[in-house]
């Protein structure tokens, strides 16, 4: 059964209880929590995004939340029908492919160059987000766990001088984000995750990239490979 959701002006009211900065950085502002809203389930696909309860409840106008949204349209998150609605769009599972396919393309290489010249320093940092990683899984803190999850493989991009190509792979992943979010409370899951990015820690830190690379592969493929259970457990969350 699908998690129930709550109100849509509840949900977005929780995001935007601080004020959002006015003018040009608005409409940012309001991409990033409505984006971060989609990818945490909080607005489940199927969602119905009036404008209206939008502007009223970030204290905007108009235009910075139609940008928002054509935004979220380029990534594929919303599907919006002129005069009629904006709808958070189901998980495309091509799109969601083409993601993983860009992701471990990138990810491949990214710890193989790493291992080639390991960092006593880079180690000592991802050691700590394997510390926190940990500490969220005992406390079955879903949602920050998967927040560190992602930091520490924006920390991967950023030591090896790639940062231009995390936004590019951050912008193309909603749809594998989201089914890795349904994934993430199946039991054991997340033990997984953390093993996997200490075997990747480890084997940098050995100079064996090629282990490092094999690590990586399993890790980035454990999602898709249970697509199957995903959509039987939440119909209508999946196309494709």
């Amino acid at each position: 059964m699908a998690p129930p959701r709550p109100a849509l002006s509840q949900q977005v009211s929780t995001v935007a209880a601080d004020r959002l900065e006015r003018g040009r950085q608005a409409a940012p502002q309001v991409f990033e929590r409505l984006r971060e809203m989609i990818i945490s389930l909080s607005l489940a696909p199927g969602t119905v995004l009036n404008r209206l309860t939008l502007q009223q409840e970030f204290g905007l106008s108009s235009t910075p939340i139609r940008d928002a949204l054509l935004r979220l349209q380029e990534d594929g998150l919303v599907d919006i029908f002129p005069q009629h609605a904006t709808v958070v769009s189901p998980i495309d599972l091509k799109l969601a492919h083409q993601a993983h396919f860009l992701r471990r393309s990138l990810e491949l290489e990214i710890v193989r160059s790493l291992a080639l010249t390991p960092d006593p320093r880079l180690i000592a940092r991802l050691q700590g987000f394997l510390a926190q990683q940990q500490a969220l899984m005992e406390a079955e803190d879903f949602e920050a766990f998967a927040a560190a999850d992602q930091a520490f493989h924006q920390h991967l991009y950023e030591a090896a001088r790639m940062n231009d190509l995390w936004v590019l792979v951050r912008s193309r992943s909603g749809h594998i984000d989201r089914l890795r979010r349904l994934h993430l409370p199946t039991p054991g899951k997340a033990q997984d995750i953390v093993q996997h990015h200490r075997m990747v820690v480890q084997a940098i830190a050995d100079g064996r990239p090629e282990e490092a690379q094999k690590h990586l592969r399993h890790h980035l493929s454990g999602t898709l490979s249970h697509v199957d259970e995903i959509r039987a457990k939440y119909p209508g969350y999946v196309r494709g």
